[in-house]
């Protein structure tokens, strides 16, 4: 049984893994939930459901309280970066933007195991993350967890390039973008996600912080790391080797 933080819990990656801890309940308990609190009945459900003791939100403090007071509610801005230094076997970190890379930091520091969702992170303060190592630390994004499992296959030092890849998002097809809309940015072809990395892949820009991530997590230059587009997404990422082979992880 490993003890689990979730910090960013009522966003698309935190749902889906408590989908994956209601799935295999004989693996993980829930410990502590963190969320902005906009929306406080989903994260009151998910407290319920989870039986989970410590949830962190920067707003309705008061309306989660009252409804679960058995629970300790801790808020305020900092409230995510408090909750990820409890001592537990893993700490999710699912926020989206530079808000997580404060309670990244914190939760390496007291020796978590990081699985890292929260791409910011490594952009804004990449030389900080890494100087705890990075044996700690499990990439979530798609591409960086395939490239992680490609890596099984040899060593580093063999290591010729990386290749993510990218679904080229909504505009793919298109030429002219004088009239696009946001409804059209947020229309992925492919994907179901928060509407800022939605957005960032609608213009690509998430490819590029994902190549500064790849960069810092695997320790290559960026003249060794590179994008392609792959519109049908069942490839996540490459593997390329010295020696001319190529391991790719593919999955539905």
């Amino acid at each position: 049984m490993k003890d689990l933080v979730i910090l960013g819990s009522t966003g698309s990656i935190g749902v889906q893994a408590l989908e994956i801890v209601e799935a295999n309940p004989a693996l993980f308990r829930v410990v502590a939930i963190t969320a902005a609190g906009t929306n406080p009945q989903v994260i009151i459900e998910q407290a319920k459901k989870f039986k989970v003791s410590v949830i962190g939100v920067t707003k309705n403090a008061d309306v989660i309280r009252a409804a679960l007071p058995q629970a300790t509610v801790i808020d305020g801005p900092d409230a995510s970066t408090e909750i990820a230094a409890i001592t537990c076997d893993i700490v999710l970190n699912a926020i989206t933007g530079s808000i997580g890379l404060a309670p990244t930091l914190a939760a390496l520091k007291v020796g978590n195991r990081l699985a890292l969702a929260n791409k910011e992170s490594l952009v804004a303060g990449g030389d900080l993350v890494m100087k705890y190592g990075s044996d700690r630390i499990i990439p979530v994004d798609s591409e960086h967890s395939a490239i992680f499992q490609a890596l099984l296959a040899g060593k580093l030092s063999d290591v010729k390039r990386l290749i993510l890849t990218a679904s080229g998002g909504p505009f793919r097809d298109r030429s002219d973008l004088s009239n696009v809309s946001v409804a059209d940015a947020l229309n992925h072809p492919t994907w179901s996600m928060g509407e800022v990395v939605t957005i960032n892949s609608a213009t690509l820009l998430n490819k590029g912080l994902e190549i500064i991530e790849a960069h810092y997590l695997f320790g290559l230059a960026y003249e060794n790391i590179e994008a392609v587009i792959h519109p049908q997404s069942v490839v996540h990422s490459l593997v390329e080797f010295i020696d001319g082979s190529t391991i790719a992880q593919a999955s539905p």
